[in-house]
């Protein structure tokens, strides 16, 4: 499966942004989910949703101001970002997992990635 991703840009701090993750191929099977990775650190996770019962979970830095949503008809998933903060500023990834354990946080359990939309937010 191939992502792509979009919707990144410069916003200033409390503003909003809506990124979105379109894939080449049915994302029924594949539970999803959002990492990012800011300059000079580590990939880290930020939202995963389940392929099907819509079940979510994020990170505790963006608990309450992300919402992961999918919508498998369009093979799109979206990642709509409340109140950033200049924390936020990242390159962010989507990709696709069909290992149980995607929720965790852990990007080994996830195979195809797509190749990043930038994001940037300005104190």
């Amino acid at each position: 499966v191939q992502l792509q991703a979009c919707g990144g840009g410069l916003v200033q701090a409390g503003g909003s942004l809506g990124l979105s993750c379109a894939a080449s191929a049915r994302i029924s099977n594949y539970h999803m989910g959002w990492f990012r990775q800011a300059p000079g650190r580590e990939r880290e996770f930020v939202a995963a949703i389940h392929r099907s019962d819509g079940s979510t979970y994020y990170s505790d830095s963006v608990k309450g101001r992300f919402t992961i949503s999918r919508a498998n008809v369009k093979n799109t998933v979206y990642l709509q970002m409340n109140s950033l903060k200049p924390e936020d500023t990242a390159i962010y990834y989507c990709a696709t997992s069909s290992n149980v354990q995607y929720y965790s946080g852990s990007d080994s359990f996830y195979n195809s990635w797509g190749q990043g939309t930038e994001v940037t937010v300005s104190s």
